[in-house]
């Protein structure tokens, strides 16, 4: 056989091979550099006005973090919110809330419409600790252990199910550390 007569039939399979590796990813699944590394340094005025800013570092230490990047913008911030409000009560982590290209009129009403899961909220009207986490749309939301090392990036809205698959095992490892 040539090379002539080979070559579509070896392109053909370099496809083939390609379009197979692809069925094995998760196309939800958006990789992140954070992941296993520290939380970068999040500084930001806090939605509420009277209440201090917003730092990282501040809930770092004791339990598992879940920074929540939201927007009163968006529906799936909307669908996922419930699910939030259950979870607030859960004493084994803080949940906090980083409210994104929004305005505080705009956030303050949707929380008081849908009620207020978070622990502390920071603002970020500047994108600039968006940029430096790396979200690409809300909702997004992080998991960070007590020593501020990003363990969990979902994508889209938590669901009991992503929670049950993903994030209930980071918790009861951390739970069962000593």
């Amino acid at each position: 056989m040539t090379l002539s007569r080979a070559l579509p039939f070896l392109v053909f399979l370099a496809i083939a091979a390609a379009l197979a590796l692809g069925l094995d990813r998760d196309p939800k699944a958006i990789p992140s550099m954070l992941i296993n590394q520290p939380m970068p340094q999040i500084s930001l005025p806090a939605l509420q006005e009277d209440q201090p800013r917003f730092e990282s570092t501040a809930f770092i230490g004791e339990k598992l973090v879940l920074i929540n990047v939201f927007g009163s913008w968006c529906p799936s911030c909307r669908y996922e919110h419930p699910f939030l409000m259950r979870l607030a009560s859960d004493k084994r982590f803080t949940l906090l809330g980083l409210d994104w290209k929004d305005t505080r009129d705009n956030a303050k009403k949707y929380l008081e419409n849908y009620g207020n899961p978070f622990a502390q909220i920071g603002f970020d009207d500047t994108s600039h600790a968006i940029i430096n986490l790396g979200v690409t749309g809300a909702p997004e939301t992080f998991v960070i252990d007590t020593k501020g090392i990003v363990r969990l990036r979902i994508t889209g809205p938590l669901t009991e199910e992503i929670w049950n698959a993903d994030v209930e095992p980071l918790l009861k490892s951390a739970v069962a550390a000593p």
